[in-house]
């Protein structure tokens, strides 16, 4: 298209040049042989007039020829200059006389003399005023065409002087004349016949537009606001371009606009340029010959001075014109420029919408090239279009209008050429004036081009010019998300970018429907096209949010001709895009306010989202729909609400047929509903028939004959509301019939089912009498009757031709015309709705917009995609394929959409074939470029691939896989997971022949090797080495993922059927070097995982594997240890975790062995830089501790004990943290009973970090815990001394007699040796642990006899042995701190010896008397009254829990029982009987004298007795009764005891005893000094009277439950014979006789002592009846042996009473008398007699029968 030049110097010019073109004009014109006709004389004569008076104005003037540096003549103002203008008369004769040669003479001239600026016509016209004189010329130029016929010369002449007129900057031509010159040219290239000035009028054309606008730009940008406004001015005079009469003259061709010319060369914007002119080489020739005249026109006619800014005063006609036409209200136009751009601009738009002819269309037609004409012309303005055009006030209102309106028509064209036009058209509307035009744009995709691409009977030349826009448009990122915000955010606008990419991914899919009889290659070309739209919009989309991208490493290429497309600057571009630039500035992206932009954005999609739902719920169901839409405030419930929603969406949303049937439902809410609905409807001023149009085309009326009458009902009686003063009807009844008879009409006339159609005399006929008895007007009815057959009462949109079967061309084309005439239609009927609305248009700015747009999308492009790949092998269609699945993945990636991410990496992953079933040998070129890409998505995306990782590994595993196949087979003895180049055996030819048939295509053969080959390449190793490599680029969060992804896959390429492969394993490794380097906080994070899976791998089954990994592992630690670890920190124990988990979990001795050795070289090499891993180590080696192997146990124990010896002596500060898993350790290893020399040693070991902890108890404090709870001055408690404590308590309680002797040593070694620095409430603790020695003995009895019988001697030995030992160790220790302890745990011991006596084991049971004695006894001088308290109540408790009462209620069962069931029993029972019963035995001293020997001995004793072996008890439940309640006497004697020997002393008693006997044998009285002695060395001088009154009252007690028993005869010979026996009957002697002979004492020493006075009374009353009643029971005894046992007894009585003083020995002889004398008959033995001799003797001078002795 030719532009306008810049100005060219020409030489200067004279006054002799003005003369020449006049002179040499008007000659010409004189000389012709024409002039001499006689209708020529006018011409004649004015010509010789004026060049007479030329020649006499010249010779009067001065030439002036002296300045010659101007470039233009002399302006006509300058002295001496012509006034060209006054000559003007003889050229518009000329122009007149219909003589070609004369014609073109004088339009030359008149060209030359305006191109030069001595004409300017500016003057006023002297024949019209109110015109000036240039238009005069115009005029009289422009009439020189008149027809076709007009010679060419002439026609050419035309061209050129109105293009000079339009372009020259001396002359001004405005409104009407300007319009005039352009119809001209129009005309000229409509009605020439010659190419050339075809040609030259468009070219002309297109110059005269470019001139006119780019002269309204410069001058509004030049203009200033203060200067003064023009008049508002009416484009009326556009009239002469639309109504061609001129002069009163009828030209042939002054209805141009209608007709039609020639076909037109393509622009040279043309859409297809693969669609060529018939007549190219001719068009060619003709376009050069027109540029050369249009260049030569404006070199004459433009110079400098068109620089400058011309100012025309509008005409006289101009200012009266009228402000209004055609409808449009004008606004005030700045300036004149812009009235004439304004009506040149409308005047072609209505040229453009003047209808073609019916009929096949005609390429030469006036019609067909005035439209592509003017459609080309438009094309220009609009690709020209500046700033002001764009924006200014009264052209966007025009582009609504007329030209959007005139598109509508267009746009729809069958015409290839005009649809193409009409296309480029839209693609400059969107991409300058898209802010101007949302409706009119809406309607263009959703109405006409979206239609004809879904159409299934468009052409494919259609189609293929849709798609070619569509493939611009896509490829403009702001165009893309500009559609998407406005249309399918808005909830009143269509989806358009969602409509947009289903139909582009059905053409992808090959789905969509082509012209009938299309070629293969056409359905391939416009599926590849379908394929880069959704390319584009993809690219788009990363485009737009590039900012967001972090690519983690540069880009890699796989091959040296790939490349990353999606990262070329120029990339979208390249594919042609509407805009030069594509997006706005990051600045704008993120400017304030984008969130909230971008959310409210998305609240309008999902709102119209939910909007949509509401409306498809209401097409099925309509209440719901409506209920759905209520409850999301969509509309409220009224009914008026909903008939206004119904009035709204019934267009284009709401199903017809649904409404109808809602509306006419005979619910009362619906009919409220139908009842506003109708109300709503205007009908005034409306005929009948109109109305009811409008009335029934928004629904369909239901079938029910219910329905329609109170569908018309309410139609008539609002019909008649509306018009009350018709006239017509007499009521509404007579409207009511009247449209139901108008509905039946339509139904008769127009189905195809009615044969006999009704006439119209019948129409008249059925409808008399309906107008109230009367009829309606039969020119009326006939009216109706004709409307009703010429055109059918339909449904809005009803028109439209649904999708039918074609079964040929011909009936396509038919159907497709009339699918056009359809969408023309409703286009146009929308484009003019539209054409005076005002919406918002929102131009995108935001980077957050393009994750709706995807996740609005994702799914139509993955299945175009996949289609693509899936079906097609054509290289292009892969290529876009690929291309597009990379560029959703990066969309994916960057907005974090996992399930889209995931399912486009699944979909390429899918396509490599590589995880398919398919064999290698299936491979394809587009298998192996999806390999390529899916690699580098990984290369490049890496950082937001999370779980899609897997799938990618998952390739790159089976690539490895292939490769091996591929190139060579791994020999089976090669060693798992390491093929070398040597190991390859197989080549790629071997591999094929083992898997392809041998007598397969050559071909085939070779293509499959040449893939396999690029699959194996080293290019692709190495870019798979990359993405491990690279590993260390990725994101924190990214490389956990892809660590989780890699670990899976190794996992199932382990578990592999068969031979596991060990790859990705290898690559585990690999990248923990490379990351290694990271900070600690991500390093945890990836080791957490990576850990997790040696933990597993180190479990398989398969030891090669486990031996790989575990190697791995500590080649891995080992690196990671030599980096260091801070204090407080625990990346080393989380590093060394899978060791420990391996050792626990395998049981595979070569594996375990692997373990230790792995551990044990780390100590040996990095025992320094070992921190937090120590805790692991000393796991290990506990876990090797329990081991049967013995070189396991021996290597772990062996560096146990390096560590304690070596390192804790050098380093004890780095291993401090885990000195109690060192103890726990060792006391593990003390437990493995299969060494015993190593668990001696451990123990050995244990005291030796006892010393360590006494020795660094100061860096026990100083360091810091992970409990900040505890104290500093406790650490050393908590981190050393409980555990050695604890640990050796496990040992004790787990291990064998010896071993847990040892430990038990050990144990209390180290609390005696080290309690005088433990803290008193760390005492507590001890106390805890050392109970916990007993707590094997409260765990149950196995259920099984062997089981029961096993742990029953399991139990009597620990109780007889460890127990003991404990129990007496525990009082000494307790002795030892008696003071820090007592306070605090005296109350707890006492419960532990309850309990001890509770145990049916009668030596743990005397055990815990004993050691309740030995305390009291050691300690009780530090007793205070609360220990005292505790002690009795203690006592106490023992007396009561162990007191035998089922002696005395035992029954024998009636069952039968086997006699020798208790037999075993015998030997346990005789002993417990002859301790029980003295008398029934050896003798009464000889049990009494083992006990005291046991009692006095203490631990020798529980040792000599832990010798015996006790039998088990096999059956019966009076067994375990007898056994219990012989323990218990058997605890009531040694209380008993024991409360002797308290209160008086061990030994004191029987020491006491002897000398009474001895006393009475030599009859002496033993001195009162000297017992005394002996008794003040017990705890009698720390006990209150009141507390031994309270044991006084114990021993009663049981006293008294003796002499029951042993009183109970046949309760006794019962038990016997149930086998409670010994050698004879059972008693209680011992109990019935120490207790009351303790009592006597305890009572005595009470009596005598002189401290105790205050005591006395209670004493003498408590004493006298407890020995009467003795001396009673005594005389009442028949067995000898019983009387012997009283012998003490009576010793003590008679000895103790004898020493009172005469008053209290009144007092009891007065008591005791009688029974005394009674003792003399009995045979008593002679110690008794002497003491009764005595006793009696001192009678007589107490009582003064006799006197006193001398």
């Amino acid at each position: 298209m030719p532009k306008v030049p810049n100005i060219v110097n020409q030489r200067p010019r004279t006054r002799s040049d003005i003369e020449m073109f006049i002179t040499k004009a008007l000659e010409k014109i004189l000389s012709d042989k024409e002039i001499k006709r006689s209708h020529h004389q006018q011409l004649k004569r004015a010509c010789e007039r004026v060049l007479e008076e030329v020649h006499n104005e010249l010779k009067g003037t001065e030439q002036d020829s002296a300045d010659s540096s101007s470039c233009l003549p002399l302006p006509k103002s300058s002295a001496g200059s012509l006034d060209a203008e006054k000559y003007i008369l003889p050229f518009e004769l000329a122009l007149q006389s219909r003589t070609p040669r004369i014609v073109v003479t004088a339009l030359d001239g008149l060209q030359k003399l305006i191109a030069y600026g001595h004409i300017t016509g500016a003057s006023k016209d002297e024949t019209n005023p109110e015109k000036l004189l240039i238009d005069r010329i115009v005029e009289s130029i422009c009439g020189c065409f008149t027809n076709s016929s007009t010679d060419e010369g002439v026609q050419l002449q035309v061209l050129k002087a109105l293009l000079t007129v339009l372009t020259s900057s001396h002359v001004e031509v405005h409104e009407g004349t300007l319009v005039l010159a352009i119809r001209t040219c129009y005309n000229v290239y409509l009605g020439s016949r010659n190419l050339v000035n075809q040609t030259t009028a468009k070219a002309t054309l297109t110059q005269m537009m470019n001139v006119i606008f780019a002269r309204m730009e410069n001058q509004v940008l030049k203009s200033s606001p203060h200067k003064a406004d023009l008049a508002a001015m009416s484009p009326d005079k556009e009239k002469v371009l639309e109504s061609p009469k001129e002069n009163g003259e009828a030209e042939p061709y002054e209805d141009f606009h209608s007709q039609g010319s020639g076909s037109i060369g393509r622009h040279s914007d043309s859409l297809d340029p693969e669609h060529l002119p018939v007549e190219e080489d001719v068009i060619d020739e003709a376009m050069v010959i027109a540029q050369g005249i249009i260049s030569e026109l404006i070199d004459e006619s433009y110079n400098e001075a068109s620089q400058k800014d011309l100012y025309r005063v509008p005409s006289q006609e101009s200012m009266a014109a009228s402000e209004q036409t055609e409808g449009m209200t004008m606004a005030r136009f700045s300036h004149i420029q812009e009235k004439d751009a304004f009506l040149v601009f409308r005047s072609l738009c209505k040229l453009s919408m003047k209808p073609l002819p019916e009929g096949q269309p005609d390429p030469r037609s006036h019609e067909h090239r005035s439209k592509l004409l003017s459609l080309q012309l438009l094309l220009g303005i609009l690709q020209n279009s500046g700033p002001i055009f764009q924006s200014s006030e009264m052209f966007i209102p025009a582009i609504k209008q007329y030209l959007c309106v005139a598109l509508s028509k267009n746009g729809v064209s069958s015409i290839t050429e005009v649809f193409e036009l009409s296309l480029a058209i839209f693609l400059i509307l969107l991409s300058k004036f898209k802010a101007h035009l949302k409706r009119q744009i809406e309607v263009f995709f959703k109405d006409i081009f979206l239609n004809v691409l879904e159409s299934s009977t468009s052409s494919f030349e259609h189609k293929w010019l849709v798609i070619q826009a569509l493939t611009r448009i896509c490829a403009d990122a702001q165009c893309v998300v500009d559609i998407y915000v406005n249309y399918d955010c808005d909830l009143n606008a269509a989806n358009i970018f969602e409509r947009l990419v289903n139909d582009l991914s059905k053409i992808a899919q090959g789905r969509q429907a082509v012209e009938l009889g299309a070629t293969p290659n056409q359905e391939k070309r416009i599926r590849i096209k379908g394929l880069e739209c959704l390319v584009s919009l993809l690219k788009c989309m990363v485009e737009w949010s590039r900012e967001l991208y972090i690519n983690p490493m540069a880009q890699i290429q796989v091959t040296e001709t790939s490349s990353d497309p999606m990262d070329e600057p120029d990339s979208l571009q390249s594919n042609g895009s509407l805009r030069g630039s594509t997006r706005n500035s990051p600045s704008m992206l993120h400017s304030t306010g984008a969130s909230d932009e971008t959310r409210q954005f998305a609240v309008q999609k999902q709102q119209k989202e939910i909007w949509e739902q509401g409306i498809q719920l209401f097409n099925r169901k309509p209440k719901k729909g409506l209920k759905f839409l209520q409850d999301h405030k969509f509309i409220d419930g009224s009914p008026e609400s909903i008939a206004r929603f119904f009035h709204k969406y019934n267009d284009q949303h709401l199903d017809k047929t649904q409404l109808g049937d809602f509306l006419g439902d005979p619910d009362n809410f619906n009919r409220q509903v139908m009842y506003a609905y109708v109300d709503q409807l205007d009908f005034v001023n409306t005929d009948f028939v109109s109305a009811l149009r409008l009335f029934l085309e928004c629904f369909r009326l239901p079938g029910e004959a219910q329905k329609i009458d109170r569908l018309m009902e309410k139609f008539a009686a609002r019909y008649c509301e509306c018009n009350p003063n018709l006239g017509l009807f007499a009521s509404a009844d007579t409207a009511y019939v009247l449209a139901y008879s108008i509905i039946m009409l339509t139904t008769d006339l127009h189905s195809p089912q009615v044969k006999n159609k009704m006439t119209k005399e019948q129409y008249i006929k059925m409808n008399r009498g309906i107008n109230d008895s009367k009829d309606l007007p039969e020119e009326y009815l006939s009216e109706i009757y004709d409307e009703i057959a010429g055109k059918e009462i339909k449904m809005k949109g009803g028109n439209q031709v649904g999708k039918q079967l074609v079964s040929n061309e011909k009936k396509r084309k038919l159907l497709y015309n009339c699918e056009l005439e359809a969408i023309s239609h409703a286009a146009k009927a929308l484009m003019e709705a539209a054409s005076h609305v005002e919406a918002p248009f929102t131009q995108a700015m935001h980077l957050e917009h393009v994750k709706p747009m995807f996740k609005l999308a994702w799914t139509p492009f993955l299945a175009a995609f996949s289609v693509g790949l899936q079906d097609c092998d054509d290289q292009q269609i892969a290529t876009l394929c690929l291309d597009g699945i990379r560029c959703a993945i990066r969309v994916a990636c960057i907005f974090r959409m996992e399930l889209e991410r995931d399912a486009y990496v699944q979909a390429l992953a899918r396509f490599t074939l590589l995880t398919a079933i398919s064999p290698l040998t299936e491979l394809k070129a587009k298998n192996v470029d999806t390999i390529k890409i899916l690699i580098l998505v990984a290369q490049t995306d890496g950082n937001y691939l999370g779980h899609a990782w897997l799938d990618i590994l998952k390739c790159i595993s089976q690539l490895e896989h292939a490769q091996l196949m591929g190139t060579g087979m791994k020999p089976k003895n090669a060693p798992v997971g390491f093929p070398t180049r040597d190991s390859i055996s197989l080549s790629v030819e071997s591999f094929l022949s083992d898997h392809l048939d041998l007598g397969s295509d050559q071909k085939k053969l070779a293509s499959a090797k040449e893939l396999i080959t690029q699959a194996c390449s080293q290019s692709v190793v190495v870019a798979v080495d990359r993405i491990f490599t690279g590993s260390v680029n990725l994101d924190g969060d990214a490389v956990v993922d892809f660590v989780k992804a890699l670990c899976e896959v190794s996992m199932e390429e382990l578990k592999t059927y068969g031979q596991p492969r060990m790859y990705s394993l290898q690559k585990l490794v690999e990248i923990s070097y490379y990351n290694m380097g990271r900070i600690r906080l991500q390093w945890s994070r990836i080791w957490e995982v990576l850990g997790d899976h040696f933990n597993q791998v180190g479990c398989l089954p398969n030891e090669d594997v486990s031996f790989f990994a575990i190697d791995s592992l500590r080649q891995l630690s080992m690196k990671f240890i030599e980096k260091g670890e801070f204090p407080n920190f625990r990346f080393q124990k989380e590093f060394l975790r899978p060791f420990e988990h391996i050792m626990k979990k395998n049981r595979s001795p070569t594996i375990r062995d692997m373990v230790v050795r792995c551990i044990a070289q780390m100590v040996n090499s990095q025992a320094a830089s070992i921190k937090s891993g120590w805790k692991n180590i000393f796991s290990v080696f506990y876990l090797s501790a329990s081991d049967p192997d013995e070189n396991i146990v021996e290597l772990a124990f062996k560096t146990t004990g390096k560590i304690i010896q070596e390192v804790f002596h050098n380093h004890f500060g780095i291993i401090l943290d885990s000195f109690q898993d060192a103890t726990k350790c060792l006391s593990e290893f003390a437990c493995n009973p299969n060494f015993p020399d190593i668990n001696m040693e451990a123990i050995r070991l244990i005291r030796v970090c006892a010393k360590y902890v006494d020795e660094k108890e100061a860096m026990f404090r100083e360091h810091n815990m992970e409990d900040v709870t505890v104290a500093e001055e406790d650490r050393v408690w908590v981190r050393g001394w409980f555990p050695i404590l604890f640990g050796l308590s496990c040992i004790i309680n787990r291990c064998s007699l010896d071993v847990r002797t040892r430990a038990l040593t050990i144990m209390f070694d180290v609390i005696k040796s080290y309690g005088s620095s433990f803290r008193v409430h760390w005492w507590k603790d001890i106390f805890q642990v050392l109970f916990r020695v007993f707590d094997i003995l409260k765990l149950p009895e196995q259920s099984s006899e062997g089981d029961s019988r096993s742990h029953f001697n399991e139990k009597k030995e620990w109780m007889t042995t460890t127990c003991n030992h404990a129990l007496y160790a525990i009082v000494d220790v307790f002795t030892q701190y008696y003071d820090t302890l007592g306070p605090i745990l005296l109350e707890d011991l006492y419960q532990q010896l309850r309990w001890c006596v509770q145990q049916d084991n009668e030596q743990l049971a005397r055990s815990g008397t004993n050691c309740l004695e030995n305390l009291v006894i050691s300690n009780g001088t530090k007793f205070g009254d609360e220990a005292w308290d505790m002690t009795l109540h203690c006592m106490l408790d023992i007396f009561n829990m162990t007191l035998p009462q089922d002696l005395l209620t035992w029954q024998p069962n009636t069952a039968d029982r086997e006699e020798n069931s208790f037999a075993l029993m015998h030997g346990e029972m005789e002993a417990v009987m002859n301790a029980v019963g003295g008398d029934m035995s050896s003798g009464s001293g000889g049990v009494m004298s083992e006990d005291s020997s046991y009692k006095r001995h203490g631990k020798d004793g529980s040792e000599k007795r832990s010798k015996r072996k006790i039998p088990q008890p096999k059956v019966a439940t009076d067994h375990k009764v007898f056994s219990a309640l012989f323990i218990k006497c058997v605890v009531q004697l040694e209380l008993i005891q024991a409360i002797d020997n308290i209160v008086f002393y061990p030994t004191t008693s029987k020491k006491e005893d002897a000398e009474n006997l001895a006393a009475a044998q030599t009859q002496t009285l033993l001195d009162q000094d000297d017992n005394q002695q002996h008794e003040d060395q017990g705890m009698y001088p720390f006990l209150s009277s009141s507390r031994l009154l309270r044991l006084l009252d114990c021993l009663l007690v049981s006293h008294q439950f003796a002499k029951s028993f042993n009183s109970n005869h046949v309760q006794r010979n019962a038990l016997w014979k149930a086998g409670f026996k010994g050698n004879a009957q059972p008693n209680l002697m011992k109990q019935e006789t120490q207790s009351l002979a303790c009592a006597l004492r305890i009572l005595f020493r009470l009596y005598l002592d002189e401290s105790r006075q205050d005591a006395w009374p209670e004493v003498h009353d408590r004493l006298i009846p407890i020995c009467k009643d003795g001396l009673e029971y005594f005389l009442t005894l028949r067995s000898e042996a019983h009387r012997d046992a009283w012998t003490f007894i009576l010793l003590l009585f008679l000895t103790k009473v004898q020493k009172l003083n005469d008053k209290r020995f009144r007092a009891h002889i007065c008591v005791y008398y009688n029974h005394l004398c009674d003792m003399i008959c009995l045979d008593l033995k002679p110690e008794l007699r002497t003491l009764l001799r005595r006793f009696f003797l001192r009678i007589g001078p107490v009582f003064q029968i006799v006197p006193p002795p001398l």
